[in-house]
């Protein structure tokens, strides 16, 4: 029996967040856990930041994640990230996409991006773990240039949390994307479960 797991997705309109968390919630669903799932939007559908709550567990009661309280952290969006630190704490693993989605402030000069390497120290400094890669890269990689939200999927159940199976994501993924896009979108999900197995490794040497 699953108490509590508690999954944020931190993004920016576009990147497929919601759809991710969608997945997720799908997957768990099919396996009879409980599940309650919450949205804070900002403009999103013009790059604004997107965070999707997903818990699952006996002891959950509100669809929002408590501060400093959440078990995986996956963020599409290097920045996102640090807007999210308040619901990481020492029980974290973050899986971080490397790639930017710079905003229009940044593109106009107007505002500075962080150093990415800025970024992961960070939160190296408040979560339990934090894992980053180019996620993008890792799709195109695949032939699943928009697949990048299943990449960081891929590689949050290689991170063997013992929440979801493998099955049930499989099967929540294909009954949440177009079946035209399918046969890519499962290539880039092993292809992040694959990338996860070798941050794994270099972890552990």
């Amino acid at each position: 029996m699953i108490e509590e797991h508690n999954i944020l997705i931190s993004s920016v309109g576009g990147q497929g967040g919601v759809t991710l968390a969608r997945i997720l919630s799908t997957a768990a669903l099919s396996q009879g856990l409980k599940v309650r799932v919450g949205e804070t939007l900002g403009m999103a559908q013009r790059g604004g930041s997107v965070e999707s709550h997903v818990r699952f567990g006996e002891s959950i009661h509100s669809p929002l994640i408590p501060r400093g309280r959440c078990d995986v952290l996956l963020s599409l969006e290097p920045a996102e990230a640090l807007r999210a630190v308040r619901y990481v704490g020492a029980r974290t693993k973050v899986i971080m996409n490397t790639a930017p989605s710079l905003p229009i402030s940044v593109l106009l000069g107007e505002a500075i991006y962080p150093k990415i390497d800025e970024v992961v120290d960070k939160l190296r400094r408040i979560a339990g773990a934090v894992y980053s890669f180019d996620a993008v890269e890792t799709a195109r990689k695949a032939g699943a240039a928009e697949g990048m939200n299943v990449v960081v999927l891929g590689a949050y159940m290689s991170l063997r949390e013992e929440v979801l199976t493998l099955p049930a994501v499989e099967e929540a993924i294909s009954k949440t994307l177009p079946a035209r896009y399918l046969q890519l979108n499962m290539k880039a999900f092993h292809t992040g479960m694959d990338k996860m197995k070798e941050l794994l490794m270099c972890s552990q040497t």
